[in-house]
């Protein structure tokens, strides 16, 4: 993947999409000679047909017949000949085009969703939280398809039409300088209005493919959350909304439909004054004797040739330009820099005590108040820890910051004493073991969820995990049992059996360090319950951090800290915690229903 510079976004799009497929170049070359080679071709049979014309007009004195073919009759098998052959190789070329510009589409259109989507990958967590879903989604779709259809058919398009106007110019010259002229006329100042129409209609190519990114992005977001839509009984409020977005994205559309489609009847007005003054002023001539009754007809046939490809000259630049549009969308995205950057050192997996420091941590969402200021903590290898405080204390940034999602403004975060910047970033991941409370289920089996990330791993290991975490039981009364599919994001199964699927996949992963975030608090006291004693097994000779709201779960946490704007106001063990007669007191009184 190629990632440009800064500088890129100044570039015409074109420019960007020919810098961007370097690896596409010698098919890009083969692609451009087929096209002009079967447009060279497509344009022999006016000349084929003058050619015809002079034979029945000067006879022996033809130019078949000035080649060495005297007879009449062998004139005309020449050109019987000549047209088979002509035809022959301009219908291969046409073959040999549309598979080469149709696989070059398809593989640049791969390679571009694949490199967005790893690059989309790649970025941090912040990106994601400030843009909408389906507006990237947009971008990997339509915006991606967009080009691909630009470049199966329109790409082409352009190269042939360029190659009629140089042709068929020549020619013109050859055949009568005096008149030649007359249709060139016309051609700077069709190109010149090309031009600046299609500069006109860019940036309203550009609304649109932004007013398509929104109501995608609307659309997205009714659909993961059509539950409280039903509940809510908002179904029309939604629709309308829906409604609005789809009729300004319908207008953006009309508007520049409305542009794009006076292009062919301004271009062809434009063409026939060139047209009509070949006709009158190359007649003359051809009476007058001055050029060949072969060579007039000739003209006015390559003339009517040179008329319709320009006159699609609007439908090909109204594709150009929404490909361009999708193109600049794509490319940004691509050039999007990563702000959390991996480092190089690698972790000795062997050696991995799991010890946490947070040096003077300072952080803030952007154009937000800060969370933490000169923070510290320090997580001891094998402890269990547990933090908790009310919502907004800065739990789940305090796992962010240790899962590197976000990095500090100042200070630093070391793991085995080395700041975790330094790692190589997926190998320092994968020393970690997380468990959130929004539960990411794929959409296939109970085993391959609980395999998430090992794919290779046998079934008597997933049902060994799955035992540790007490899903297997509820696991084998499904119809497929491990076979069972879970549905998208897991719908097929309860809150709680989705998170001790997630807790079995932790543990498959046997990872130093272990992290829980609310695993218990969407779930009932069952289930609870269940989760606590698989806790209380797969915790044991780990580092483990565990965030949580319900306080029955982390009483047996080796500490216990309480978060409060960003800084930790009470620390112990939870009797140490119940002594002190704290915040954390009244928070232990108030879940267990006790009476001050």
């Amino acid at each position: 993947m190629k990632i440009m510079s800064e500088s890129s976004y100044n570039k015409h799009p074109l420019k960007r999409l020919y810098g961007y497929s370097t690896d596409h170049r010698k098919e890009i070359y083969i692609a451009f000679i087929y096209s002009i080679l079967n447009k060279i071709l497509d344009l022999a049979p006016p000349v084929l047909i003058g050619a015809a014309i002079d034979v029945v007009d000067r006879r022996e004195k033809s130019i078949i017949a000035s080649l060495g073919f005297p007879n009449i009759r062998d004139q005309f098998i020449v050109l019987g000949i000549l047209t088979l052959l002509i035809w022959g190789l301009e219908s291969l070329f046409q073959y040999l085009y549309s598979i080469v510009w149709r696989n070059l589409a398809q593989s640049i259109e791969h390679r571009m969703r694949m490199d967005a989507y790893r690059h989309m990958q790649n970025l941090e967590l912040e990106f994601f939280e400030d843009r909408k879903t389906g507006g990237l989604m947009s971008i990997l779709n339509d915006d991606v398809n967009q080009l691909e259809r630009f470049l199966d058919t329109g790409a082409n398009d352009i190269i042939q039409v360029t190659t009629t106007v140089i042709i068929i110019g020549y020619l013109f010259f050859v055949l009568s300088p005096t008149t030649a002229w007359m249709a060139i006329l016309p051609m700077p100042f069709i190109l010149l209005f090309s031009f600046k129409f299609q500069s006109f209609l860019a940036p309203k190519y550009t609304e649109v493919r932004e007013k398509v990114g929104m109501l995608n992005g609307q659309l997205s977001n009714n659909l993961s959350g059509i539950a409280t839509i039903k509940s809510y009984t908002t179904e029309e409020f939604e629709a309308q909304r829906i409604y609005d977005l789809s009729k300004n994205y319908q207008i953006s559309n009309r508007n520049a439909i409305k542009y794009s489609s006076a292009f062919s009847p301004l271009v062809r007005m434009i063409i026939v004054i060139g047209f009509t003054a070949m006709l009158i002023f190359a007649g003359i001539e051809a009476i007058d004797g001055k050029i060949e009754v072969g060579a007039y007809g000739v003209m006015l046939f390559l003339t009517q040739r040179l008329l319709w490809p320009l006159t699609r000259l609007g439908e090909t630049f109204d594709q150009y330009q929404r490909a361009m549009a999708s193109t600049t969308r794509i490319l940004n995205l691509l050039d999007t820099p990563q702000q959390i950057t991996s480092g190089n050192s690698l972790l000795e997996l062997q050696n991995i005590k799991g010890e946490f420091i947070f040096n003077n941590v300072s952080f803030s969402y952007k154009n937000r108040l800060p969370v933490f200021t000169e923070f510290n903590l320090t997580i001891n290898h094998g402890d269990t820890i547990a933090i908790v405080g009310a919502t907004g204390a800065g739990k789940s940034t305090l796992i962010k910051l240790l899962l590197r999602f976000y990095d500090p403004d100042d200070g630093a975060i070391l793991f085995d004493g080395i700041s975790i910047r330094n790692f190589n970033l997926q190998q320092y991941r994968s020393t970690i073991g997380f468990v959130s409370q929004d539960t990411f289920l794929i959409d296939g089996s109970v085993r391959e969820n609980i395999a998430y990330g090992r794919p290779n791993d046998e079934l008597k290991d997933i049902i060994k995990a799955a035992t540790i975490a007490e899903a297997h039981e509820f696991i084998s009364l499904l119809p497929d049992g491990y076979d069972t599919l879970v549905g998208e994001r897991g719908q097929k199964l309860s809150g709680g059996q989705r998170q001790r699927i997630s807790i079995a996949r932790a543990v498959l992963k046997n990872p130093p360090v272990l992290i829980f975030d609310e695993a218990t608090s969407d779930v009932d006291n069952e289930t609870e319950a269940a989760i606590q004693r698989s806790l209380d097994r797969i915790i044991v000779g780990r580092t483990t951090i565990i965030i949580a709201h319900r306080l029955s779960t982390i009483r047996n946490a080796d500490q216990i800290y309480l978060l409060n704007n960003g800084q930790i106001i009470e620390q112990g063990t939870h009797d140490e915690l119940l002594q002190q007669k704290g915040q954390y007191n009244k928070l232990w009184r108030v879940q267990t229903g006790e009476r001050n």
